[in-house]
């Protein structure tokens, strides 16, 4: 794609809801051509899967053994917490168990692959060769991992309707609301949902409401849920108009204009009178259930971030050869803008394929007529402000400074401009690849 700062495109404005970024993703592990350690047979591998804590590798699980197997597909699968904004380093070893052996390092040790989780993620299914603890191929021995969400993000969107609900208050109709109550594995009933309260009516018409299929039903479209009907009342004292059980399963057969009717029944007035029907009817005029994408959805699905730096370079950050700028690059070679840059890109950068990644700067003067620019290339470059990977964009910010001059005022707009400039390019060729 060619990049200029100055291009222009229309682009269409697109809705992003907000997104829940920790998930629990299952890891499978496969291996092919593993070193052979075994005299008498082949090997008997096994894998471990440590994570890096506070600088130490925690095991978190093992796979079981695969005897006498050089390319061994585990049955046993690793269950980790993927927390998008946090940098999680994995270890996937690998051993050739020895029944005598009772410590881990008795075992002979077949080769590791170490990553982080947002790289299995980004990649869906990871092949990568296993290197031993000197840094040296362990001969052709290769792993394959495999990464698969385990959430149910699947919601249900109910509309419902009451018809001849019994008449509660003296001096008016009924004030009707719905709860929804789940069976526990105890057996008890459990709150999931209340509507809201429809004033004086017997033929109501509740707004649409959804929730996660998990709180409904956890996940189980056959799980019984108990729908009860009150007359709401000021003082709390809410009157049982009646009640039925149902199932998502039985709800879901309300599609395509195709009505489901519940029989709202009073146990006790059931009881007492003979000629008792029912004290209303429950229409279901809708149920569909949909999914709710997550974050790590996308990812598995083939998105790619893009990470652009935007750098304030303005006279309010201090003079940067004073230790209280924000730009002063300090004995160790850091400061603050290049702690915020580094803490991001790290993350960020799993999900890129390319790595190169566009670095702004505003509110500097630029040599050689000093002129105020909002949106430069801290490189120099103007047709192509990338920098290779977060180690570059450090490196060409540190080679900016001397030559830029602190100025103002602070507008980051341009940059704004810039980036949504950049992601309409990019949505207009890949309409253009996907209309060819």
């Amino acid at each position: 794609m060619a990049y200029t700062l100055g291009s222009t495109a229309e682009g269409q404005k697109r809705s992003v809801g907000p997104q829940h970024c920790v998930t629990r993703v299952e890891l499978s592990v496969t291996a092919a051509s593993l070193l052979d350690r075994d005299v008498a047979s082949k090997s008997d591998p096994f894998c471990v899967l440590f994570q890096e804590v506070d600088g130490n590798w925690v095991e978190l699980g093992r796979t079981e053994t695969a005897v006498n197997n050089l390319n061994p597909v585990f049955g046993v699968k690793f269950q980790v917490d993927y927390h998008f904004e946090e940098i999680q380093k994995l270890r996937f070893a690998m051993f050739d168990e020895d029944k005598c052996a009772s410590q881990l390092y008795e075992h002979d040790f077949l080769g590791e692959f170490i990553c982080t989780l947002g790289v299995i993620v980004s990649n869906k299914k990871l092949h990568r060769p296993l290197i031993l603890a000197n840094g040296k191929p362990a001969g052709k021995g290769s792993i394959t991992i495999t990464a698969q969400e385990l959430s149910d993000n699947r919601i249900i969107t109910l509309t419902l309707s009451g018809r001849k609900l019994d008449k509660k208050d003296f001096f008016g109709k009924s004030d009707p609301y719905l709860e929804f109550h789940k069976q526990g594995e105890d057996g008890k009933w459990m709150l999931v949902h209340r509507t809201e309260v429809i004033k004086n009516t017997l033929d109501p018409s509740w707004k649409p409401f959804t929730v996660p299929l998990i709180s409904l039903c956890n996940g189980d479209v056959d799980r019984n849920i108990k729908v009860l009907c009150y007359d709401y009342d000021n003082d709390g004292g809410h009157d049982f108009i009646g009640e039925f059980q149902t199932s998502v399963a039985k709800m879901s057969e309300a599609q395509n204009s195709l009505e489901v009717e519940f029989e709202c029944i009073n146990p006790k007035k059931q009881k007492k009178k003979k000629n008792y029907k029912n004290s209303g009817i429950i229409i279901v005029k809708l149920c569909k259930i949909t999914r709710d994408y997550t974050f790590l959805d996308y990812i598995l699905g083939g998105c790619q971030l893009m990470f652009t730096v935007g750098i304030d370079f303005t006279a309010s950050n201090g003079n940067p050869r004073e230790p209280s700028s924000l730009h002063y690059i300090n004995p160790l070679g850091s400061n603050e803008y290049l702690a915020a840059i580094l803490a991001v890109g790290q993350i960020i950068q799993d999900y890129d394929t390319d790595k190169m990644f566009p670095a702004l700067g505003f509110g500097a003067q630029l040599p050689p007529d000093w002129k105020v620019s909002h949106e430069f290339a801290i490189n120099f470059n103007p047709t192509n402000p990338f920098c290779s990977g977060v180690e570059g964009i450090a490196q060409a910010y540190s080679a900016c400074l001397p030559h830029i001059r602190f100025y103002g005022p602070t507008n980051f707009a341009p940059i704004i401009n810039h980036v949504a400039r950049f992601a309409s390019q990019a949505l207009q060729q890949e309409n253009a690849a996907f209309s060819q």
